[in-house]
């Protein structure tokens, strides 16, 4: 310390201010973890001069370190965007997105298939701000087109529906919303940047989402013990209305978290492989028992957008396609509620719980009628049970579907 001989201070003192750096050059597999809420400024000049938007220097700990930076930038990789925000969950992307695109007077339109809480935030905060909402059928295009006005100002897209997995038309979505002027914003959870390129739907760059919201609480950690989510952008000015909000609303994440994403960010491949594989098996298992009236897997012939999820993710993984470790079923209607619980009470490594991507394999019940403005027709009668597939070995899994299936549904 200039000016201050260790002996001067107090040892107390000593410890917090004490002058030791380790040497440069330290190298790993893993990034350091940079914990911080305060930053450090050399000088008065450089505080002044610093300037936190553009990640060229660091002036607090909500706008950014050297950890939530590197994470920033893979998963820009990843999804093949530019800029990226990180936020403590995907409800949270969603949020940060609506929230700095839309004012009093605006509209939004929503999939009637969409994730269940990002509707409740339009039915919520968005309306009470003055911001109107729309949902449309996500299956045709037509009626997304229709219901754009003047007000329109952002569209959601989802593929698949988060419940129901209907694959849309997303490229000819997203020319919709390109040709009437309105930004497109897409939940990429399901495709994590794997199953298909959202700003590069096309392949030859001719055609992207504007923005993909991602909850990086499922595929990305992996783990079921994370919640995190990213807003990313492929243009610096929408980016940066993101970025204001983003520092507004006072949102991040905390290192420790951005840690556990980076670690788990190298196997995300050999992870949704294995999960979209296990899934596949099971549903097709499935598309075999009398119990089941419907199996709802956009890789599946005959599933609602099958085509376009074919069309879109079907060249990839050696031309098998990628569709995630997600499918529902629907219980045939011959078939009570009280039955349908019992089956799912009854699964024993499937446990009852919401999310998916970990490594536990998960089921929930739905009352899809709740869900939508207007009853799904390619939806045939019944409940509808979602199953999230983990990492457990398949066979397992099969045969404890079918232990469950035989005690619940031998009536009926």
């Amino acid at each position: 310390m200039a000016g201050m001989k260790d002996h001067d201070i107090d040892l107390a003192t000593h410890i917090v201010h004490h002058d030791y750096q380790p040497p440069a050059g330290f190298v790993a597999p893993q990034p350091g973890v940079f914990k911080a809420s305060t930053v450090i400024f050399p000088s008065v000049a450089a505080m002044r001069s610093r300037e936190w938007k553009d990640k060229s220097g660091y002036t607090y700990g909500l706008h950014g370190t050297p950890t939530t930076f590197i994470l920033e930038e893979r998963l820009c990789a990843l999804e093949g965007g530019l800029q990226c925000v990180l936020v403590p969950s995907g409800l949270a992307a969603i949020a940060n997105v609506g929230l700095a695109l839309l004012k009093p007077g605006d509209e939004v339109l929503i999939p009637d298939n969409a994730y269940g809480p990002g509707k409740d935030l339009a039915n919520g905060e968005l309306a009470r701000f003055g911001i109107t909402h729309v949902f449309y059928d996500p299956l045709d295009p037509a009626d997304l087109a229709a219901r754009i006005t003047p007000a329109t100002r952002l569209v959601w897209l989802e593929a698949p529906g988060s419940v129901s997995m209907e694959f849309p038309d997303l490229c000819e979505q997203v020319r919709i919303c390109r040709d009437r002027g309105v930004t497109s914003a897409l939940d990429n959870t399901w495709g994590a940047g794997l199953a298909f390129a959202p700003f590069d739907l096309t392949g030859d760059g001719s055609l992207g989402v504007d923005i993909s919201a991602h909850a990086l609480t499922k595929y990305p950690s992996g783990g079921g013990d994370v919640l995190m989510g990213s807003v990313i952008t492929h243009d610096p000015g929408l980016h940066m209305k993101i970025k204001l909000t983003h520092m507004r609303l006072g949102l991040g994440v905390g290192a420790n978290d951005a840690e556990a994403v980076l670690r788990a960010l190298p196997s995300i491949g050999l992870r949704y492989r294995a999960h979209d594989d296990a899934a596949r098996h099971l549903a097709r298992w499935c598309q075999q028992q009398p119990a089941i009236a419907q199996v709802l897997h956009p890789a599946l012939e005959g599933a609602p957008g099958h085509a376009h999820w074919k069309g879109l993710c079907g060249a990839a993984h050696g031309g098998q396609g990628l569709a995630a470790g997600l499918f529902s079923v629907m219980i045939d209607a011959r078939y009570t509620q009280q039955q349908v619980d019992a089956f799912c009470d009854g699964l024993r490594l499937f446990k009852l719980g919401y999310s998916w991507g970990g490594p536990m394999s998960l089921v929930v019940p739905y009352n899809i009628a709740s869900m939508r403005s207007r009853p799904p027709a390619h939806l045939k009668p019944g409940t509808l049970v979602r199953f999230s597939i983990g990492l457990e070995a398949v066979e397992d899994l099969r045969r404890d579907l079918q232990q469950a299936m035989e005690r619940a549904f031998t009536q009926g």
